[in-house]
């Protein structure tokens, strides 16, 4: 029988600063930015007993929890102790699924004859990750991927809970359709007027019932609610998407205007790639309007790239297709799908391209070394006010 461990660490870009910034250990702490229009990016634990979360806007956050502690966001020194995390867990199994820089899959299946059992196994990784970085973690050891990543979000934080592997379907029949895996909210209202109400309900459902309310997904419904979940722990599949927005404080009403925000975002997409070794077939560029209106146009491009110029160029491309940018534009955002491991072979080669791509290369490195103010583009050394950054 397989167990899988899903790890997820807790409140991980908060605990990471009051890491750095012991006077902040025991106080509420936001990530995001302190203005009109900011977005809490993380809520530390002391926070949340106030009703903060994160996506919530800044203003809303600060009046349940005035006294909170407001930070703003250092990705690559979150980036830089996620790669430490996951080579703890690489140290027990090779079979390492990340979902994001803070939470990842486990196969440890066949680690358990040199380790120990799942529990064993968790218990050894939550250990060296407080020992050897300072941080916790929650953890959920079951026989699959879905209950194992249920598990994980009982005991928050610094906990673990253990699945035997044959009670996968005792251990979430109890549980609220909430805890379920793709149930929106829409979704379940249909549900509960339908009477369901726990995960149990679901799986002792009719499949045809359960299609008629959830369309073709179901029958997939009812199968995980009886614990039943054969998907693999995927070892290095990279992302479906990577992206980068913004928040400006006061709204954007020209094209000039908002093609430096996009540039920006542009680099910051094309350093992720670099970053992870991967190229992008796809772009796509969001723009949210005064009214909150949100709008989206999408472009395949004709081979996959991973510098900042294509994925820019391809951008402000994109950017003529929006109507009523004078209206005002108050987010836009850059993002990149369709990714590959690898850019896939050319009948010519392309110097340019390969030009660009080693530009990228060695751009990235040196604002991973010297930070962002040590390289930039010459444009955007005077860049409109923003108040947030965000990643996807």
């Amino acid at each position: 029988m397989r167990t899988v461990i899903h790890f997820d660490m807790d409140a991980f870009f908060a605990s990471v600063e009051q890491l750095d910034a012991p006077e902040l250990l025991g106080k509420p702490v936001l990530v995001g930015a302190r203005s009109r229009r900011g977005v809490v990016t993380a809520a530390s634990y002391e926070a949340r007993p106030s009703g903060v979360r994160s996506a919530m806007s800044m203003v809303e956050a600060l009046r349940r929890c005035p006294e909170a502690v407001v930070v703003p966001p250092r990705r690559s020194r979150y980036v830089e102790l996620s790669r430490q995390v996951f080579s703890v867990f690489r140290r027990y199994t090779p079979l390492v699924e990340g979902l994001s820089v803070d939470e990842a899959f486990l196969d440890v299946s066949e680690s358990r004859a040199l380790f120990g059992d799942g529990e064993t196994i968790a218990r050894r990784v939550k250990r060296d990750i407080h020992e050897e970085i300072g941080l916790t973690g929650s953890a959920g050891v079951a026989p699959n991927k879905f209950v194992a990543k249920i598990a994980s979000d009982l005991d928050k934080p610094d906990g673990l809970v253990l699945v035997p592997t044959d009670g996968a379907a005792k251990f979430l029949a109890p549980l609220p359709l909430e805890r379920m895996w793709r149930v929106g909210p829409k979704a379940r209202v249909r549900l509960r007027a339908a009477g369901f109400q726990t995960i149990g309900d679901l799986a002792r459902a009719d499949a045809n019932t359960l299609e008629q309310l959830l369309g073709s997904w179901g029958p997939v419904a009812r199968d995980l609610a009886r614990g039943i979940d054969d998907r693999p722990v995927v070892v290095g599949a990279p992302p479906k998407s990577l992206g980068s927005e913004e928040t400006f404080e006061d709204d954007l009403r020209t094209r000039d205007a908002l093609l430096k925000p996009i540039l920006r975002q542009s680099m910051r997409v094309a350093d992720r790639l670099v970053d992870q070794g991967l190229w992008a077939r796809v772009v796509t560029l969001k723009i949210k309007y005064r009214d909150h209106r949100i709008r989206s146009r999408q472009m395949k491009l004709p081979r996959a790239v991973s510098d900042t110029d294509a994925i820019f160029e391809a951008a402000g491309e994109l950017l003529g297709r929006f109507d009523d940018l004078a209206y005002g534009v108050r987010l836009t955002g850059v993002a990149v799908s369709g990714i590959t491991n690898a850019p896939g072979e050319e009948l010519f080669p392309d110097a340019e391209r390969e030009r660009r791509e080693r530009l990228a290369a060695t751009s990235h490195v040196l604002r991973e070394r010297f930070g962002t103010a040590g390289l930039t583009r010459a444009s955007l050394i005077r860049e409109p006010s923003v108040k947030r950054d965000s990643h996807t």
